[in-house]
């Protein structure tokens, strides 16, 4: 019974794993941002156009890996626009994000149609996908072994990337920076750092990796192109953030939790419980929602997690003291 359960567990950490992938890239993209103290709303957005116009690349030019990059490279732009209306037009960053998030969806819709072959839709249509890499002798460890390295290359990337964003924005000099921008830009400003610069750099890459996790709904977690592919997944990511007190190793945990919901409600159904599906998959939309009212409207609690002091605030150098 005992190696029952423990088989059970892995497959849902398998599983867990696959659906949480995407989240990570988002939620570690959106620490870059809100470290540098830009709230960004529009992950949700950005990781759709990320998922279309990455499927529609490597469907066209039958490598995962121009996808891949095509992906990263659209959400990068996508945040490019957040930038330049609120960092340089200095508009509302919530606005902006809600903004982006509709645009998006709007924008990969419309693509969506047109990105096919000869006017078919790209709805239905199968191309390249990011396949598992098993890496011999540790894929065949018992029970872990399928969970941890039996995975496509985009998740063994987060094995080294989650850990690098984690040193540098704790450990360098220019994490220093960031980190700097976020809480008082003022004393970034004195200290000789470019604050407008350090916060567009930052808030494109955290687009980026918003692009790179829709790019892997589409080219590896669920191979193709949905309009619904992304299912909220921005929005949890934002969520994540603050699940994670702006720390990219414990994103990593809250992303596993997400999916694991995600994973049991698959088995629930496979065993035929009586417990509705719809009610486990609502959970982890429904606990983003609280959050983010908790987060709202209490101001201190936000700080005792560690919220950036100047997240979503904008910076006007003539106004430094």
């Amino acid at each position: 019974m005992q190696i029952v359960d423990i088989a059970f567990w892995a497959s849902v950490l398998s599983i867990a794993m696959a659906a949480g992938t995407s989240l990570v890239y988002a939620a570690v993209g959106e620490i870059f941002a809100e470290k540098s103290g830009v709230l960004n709303l529009g992950v949700e957005g950005m990781m759709i156009m990320g998922a279309v116009t990455g499927f529609a690349a490597a469907y066209h030019s039958g490598n995962v890996l121009i996808g891949v990059v095509t992906g990263g490279i659209v959400g990068g732009f996508m945040a490019l626009i957040h930038c330049f209306v609120t960092i340089t037009l200095l508009a509302d960053q919530v606005v902006s994000g809600l903004a982006v998030t509709l645009l998006g969806g709007g924008l990969a819709s419309f693509l969506g149609q047109r990105l096919g072959v000869d006017g078919t839709p790209l709805v239905g249509l199968i191309g390249p996908r990011l396949l598992e890499i098993p890496i011999p002798y540790m894929s065949d460890i018992a029970y872990i072994g399928d969970v941890l390295f039996n995975r496509d290359m985009m998740t063994y990337l987060l094995y080294i990337v989650v850990p690098l964003v984690a040193f540098y924005i704790r450990r360098t000099r220019p994490g220093l920076f960031l980190r700097a921008v976020g809480e008082n830009p003022q004393a970034a400003d004195v200290m000789g750092v470019d604050v407008v610069k350090c916060r567009y750099f930052y808030t494109v890459m955290g687009g980026v990796f918003a692009g790179l996790g829709g790019v892997h709904l589409s080219l590896s977690y669920t191979p193709g192109w949905t309009e619904s592919i992304t299912g909220g997944r921005g929005w949890i990511a934002v969520a994540l953030v603050i699940f994670a007190t702006w720390d990219p190793i414990r994103s990593v945990f809250g992303a596993l939790l997400f999916g694991g919901v995600n994973a049991i409600q698959f088995r629930m159904q496979a065993v035929g419980t009586n417990v509705p599906a719809a009610l486990l998959n609502m959970l982890p939309y429904l606990l983003t929602i609280v959050v983010l009212v908790i987060i709202t409207y209490f101001e201190g609690l936000r700080k005792k997690l560690g919220a950036p002091d100047a997240l979503g605030l904008p910076y006007i150098r003539e106004e430094r003291v």
